[in-house]
């Protein structure tokens, strides 16, 4: 009997916010919230930011005064939304109208003697032998030089791309723990996996106490590495700068760093791990595993994550001249302005609509996920089921980058499997997509023709489809994750985010079939059964997530378990809810910390008790058991 898996705990980080409560999906129908809801989005977003924090029971402005929460709300609120989603990329980031470029040349004076004028930032940061270097006016430097001289001259331009999904502006992770330089990606992979174990409401030593060590499993890893100065981006880049390269550089530019990162600071794993590659569906090839893991028995508990920090000028420069990218000149001449204002770059990113190419995102997202078994035990929480990930690749191709056939068989299992477990009705009448929705003409036709036969044929008439990277834009391997949180908070507030940066769908997307909302549509908490999420990624990685509602979840246990233990199970939940809650209102008020146990219980071989039977591990309440049962019994 397989095993379904549930979401027990979600939490993460990305530019509309905290992930874990809905916080960033409220951010995204701020306008249908309720007052108290509204409310407690602005403040959490407001001490996440560093324009309010709470102190001695009542809130602080910047200026140091004690202000109510409603007047602080109301204060802050234009400054949290100028501040989150996408938007200009902001100098704490880069500068824009200044983006470093090297112009290289060897040259000679014609008597072995070259005499040339640099700036400062010009200058090499160690100083040739053969170079005589005295400061001149303005602010500039003679230079002689005896001989032939290979240079490198740094200078500045103006960015292409200056738009850009960034986390709210003030955030900086790494000021909440001991980072030790660790790059951007990690920092936030810190937080986002500390948030969604916070988020389950039952502490985790009293979960591994109800496990053998080797039942949890985490997969987690991005699709780039860490590509920042302080990761792969520094290591491959100080060299020709003249910059000293770290010990820490090229170990913490690994791709599967968010999940030893997890394993070794938070949550002191020693069974299963693992980190998938698969561009764009890398957080759904990570899900696979998870679901995989437990269906199987594998294991009771898997963290599933992703964490991608993507917005610095190199890597924003490689897509654009890959042509993905929506440059300032195009989005200008999609709306006919000269200039692009504010507002301009907020609606950056416009899925199936008429656009130019995708807006860059960073984002870290986590899930716990339980087996049905030990969530009914334990009285966890259920925000959603995930009874399995499909993935196909696109058979033979002309161009690597170019779509193929494989995303078909993604989202048409997907759609079946739906069918075969919850009807034909619910089907057609109550599943959505969260689409990939990259904002590129190539994916509005593509993955539209994809959606739309996969709706015909199995007799979807208005099959309604949603694309989140409207407001975040594209995270890269953690984007499947992204849709994951803003598919959970559907079911909590009832509202499916529209394509409101979207002005008009574009005359290419087929249609026939399908629902482009340009507006928040309301279909109600329990109005939705079921949520396709779906990703088409570079090279031809394709992804499938089919995401049931907690309602169905709920129905489906009772099924298996009996109303008397789903009845036990809802009077457990009620406390781990409220211990859930007061980890929120303390995020809320900018009280919580990341955990980040650095040289915390470190084990060696010594200090295990073995034996062929099993081996005991010193702060683990339960061995791990050596008595394997063989598989292969047919052949032994």
């Amino acid at each position: 009997m397989s095993q379904l898996p549930v979401i027990v705990g979600f939490g993460g980080i990305s530019p509309a916010g905290r992930a874990s409560f809905h916080h960033g999906y409220r951010r995204l129908i701020l306008d249908q919230l309720d007052s108290k809801s509204r409310q407690e989005t602005i403040l959490g977003l407001a001490t996440l930011m560093g324009l309010a924090s709470f102190d001695d029971g009542s809130y602080v402005n910047a200026d140091g005064e004690r202000v109510s929460a409603d007047g602080l709300a109301d204060a802050l609120e234009p400054a949290v939304r100028d501040n989150t989603l996408i938007r200009r990329i902001h100098p704490d980031w880069f500068d824009v109208h200044a983006v470093t470029f090297n112009r290289p040349a060897t040259i000679e004076g014609s008597d072995g003697q070259l005499r040339f004028r640099m700036r400062r930032r010009q200058l090499p940061a160690q100083i040739p032998a053969n170079w005589s270097v005295t400061e001149s006016d303005g602010g500039q430097y003679e230079v002689i030089v005896q001989g032939p001289c290979d240079l490198i001259f740094h200078d500045t331009k103006e960015a292409l791309v200056q738009s850009a999904g960034m986390l709210p502006t003030g955030f900086e992770p790494g000021r909440l723990y001991q980072s030790r330089n660790h790059p951007r990606g990690l920092q936030m992979a810190v937080y986002a996996a500390s948030d969604a174990l916070n988020s389950v409401g039952i502490p985790y030593e009293e979960i591994l106490n109800r496990l053998s060590p080797d039942q949890i499993a985490v997969f987690a890893s991005n699709s780039i590495g860490q590509l920042d100065d302080l990761g792969f981006g520094g290591l491959t880049k100080f060299p020709g700068l003249g910059k000293r390269t770290t010990s820490k550089q090229m170990p913490l530019g690994y791709a599967q760093m968010p999940a030893d990162f997890i394993n070794a600071y938070l949550l002191g794993n020693v069974g299963v791990t693992g980190g998938a590659l698969g561009a764009c569906a890398t957080f759904l090839y990570n899900l696979k595993s998870g679901v995989d893991a437990i269906r199987s028995g594998q294991c009771k508990l898997a963290m599933i994550g992703g964490s991608d920090a993507p917005v610095t000028p190199e890597v924003i420069e490689g897509f654009r001249a890959m042509g993905a990218l929506a440059e300032d000149k195009q989005l200008a001449a999609l709306d006919g302005i000269d200039t692009l204002e504010d507002d301009d770059y907020r609606r950056a990113c416009r899925p199936f609509g008429e656009n130019c190419g995708f807006t860059i995102g960073e984002s870290s997202q986590y899930l716990v996920l339980m087996s049905d078994e030990l969530a009914i035990e334990l009285g966890a929480d259920i925000h959603g089921c995930v009874p399995d990930v499909f993935v196909h690749a696109d058979g033979h191709k002309k161009s690597i980058s170019a779509p193929g056939v494989g995303n078909y068989m993604t989202l048409g299992k997907s759609a079946a499997l739906v069918r075969s477990m919850l009807g034909e009705d619910s089907l057609r009448l109550r599943s959505y997509v969260q689409a990939h929705g990259t904002s590129t003409p190539q994916n509005r036709v593509t993955e539209s023709h994809v959606i739309n036969e996969i709706a015909r044929a199995f007799d979807i008439q208005n099959w309604t489809v949603s694309a989140v990277k409207a407001y975040l834009g594209h995270s890269q391997g953690t984007a499947g994750g992204d849709q994951i949180a803003s598919a959970l908070g559907v079911w909590r507030y009832g509202f499916i985010p529209g394509l409101t940066t979207t002005p008009s769908i574009a005359d290419d997307v087929h249609t026939s079939h399908l629902n482009f909302s340009l507006k928040h549509q309301q279909v109600g908490e329990t109005g939705m059964d079921s949520v396709m999420i779906n990703a088409k990624g570079f090279g031809g990685n394709n992804a499938t997530a089919c995401v049931l509602a907690p309602h169905i979840g709920e129905q489906l246990l009772e099924r298996r378990h009996g109303k008397a233990a789903m009845q036990a199970w809802r009077e457990k939940r009620e406390a781990v809810r409220e211990r859930a809650a007061i980890y929120d209102q303390n995020s809320i008020r900018g009280l919580a910390r990341p955990t980040y146990l650095y040289d915390h219980q470190v084990l060696a071989g010594e200090d295990l008790s073995i034996n062929d039977h099993q081996i005991e591990l010193p702060g683990y309440a339960n061995p791990i058991s050596l008595d394997l049962t063989n598989p292969y019994k047919d052949m032994c």
